[in-house]
């Protein structure tokens, strides 16, 4: 709305509320337009409080389980989708194998075999919706950090993904990606270990 009346603001979440305050303070703006406004930049201002206070109690809880900071070390998993995996999955020793473990998060594709023949469709959606949305938030967010810092050599993880969006585009290599992770996430949690950085070519 504020384009529309010659009034552009930077975009982001850091930005925008302090830009449209700014605004309503020189009195830049038709009369219609300003409740309306400071209503929405009191509503934003109110709900980032909740998002912080819900933050400083994920981060307490974080400090009390050290599977929380160690599934952090991995690409893609920060403090909320850690905190999820922990809270949701459980026991990950129930999962045989990191392949049984994507699965349950919905992350493998779907198989279509008849005889001889074996066909891979989209991944099946099995599973907890918001654990895979936030799995694939993360990959996409490693994904878009590679493509920015290309001049970094990429470690053999985001090497692998940058190959995969090379091939198959952003949208499919962000879910090929977010299911690495998950199997990634697997194996640091089970062998209680960390995520560990290797440089190279190609992943295993």
């Amino acid at each position: 709305m504020l384009r529309e009346f010659g009034l552009p603001i930077p975009v982001g979440a850091r930005h925008v509320v302090v830009a449209a305050l700014a605004l309503l303070k020189e009195d830049k703006l038709p009369a219609p337009l300003r409740p309306g406004l400071a209503a929405a930049c009191r509503e934003i201002g109110e709900f980032e409080t909740r998002i912080a206070d819900v933050e400083r109690q994920l981060r307490a809880l974080a400090a009390e389980l050290p599977v929380v900071e160690r599934l952090q070390s991995i690409p893609g998993v920060g403090l909320l989708t850690s905190t999820a995996l922990v809270a949701l999955v459980g026991d990950v020793q129930r999962f045989p194998t990191s392949r049984h473990f994507a699965s349950y998060l919905g992350l493998v594709p779907k198989e279509y075999s008849s005889g001889l023949r074996r066909r891979l469709g989209s991944i099946s959606k099995a599973g907890d919706t918001y654990l895979r949305t936030l799995l694939i938030g993360g990959a996409r967010s490693v994904l878009l950090a590679t493509q920015r810092y290309q001049r970094q050599e990429p470690d053999r993880l985001r090497r692998w993904a940058l190959q995969v969006h090379r091939l198959r585009g952003h949208n499919p290599a962000a879910v090929a990606l977010a299911n690495k992770l998950a199997r990634i996430v697997w194996a640091v949690w089970r062998n209680d270990t960390r995520f560990a950085s290797r440089p190279g070519t190609t992943t295993g």
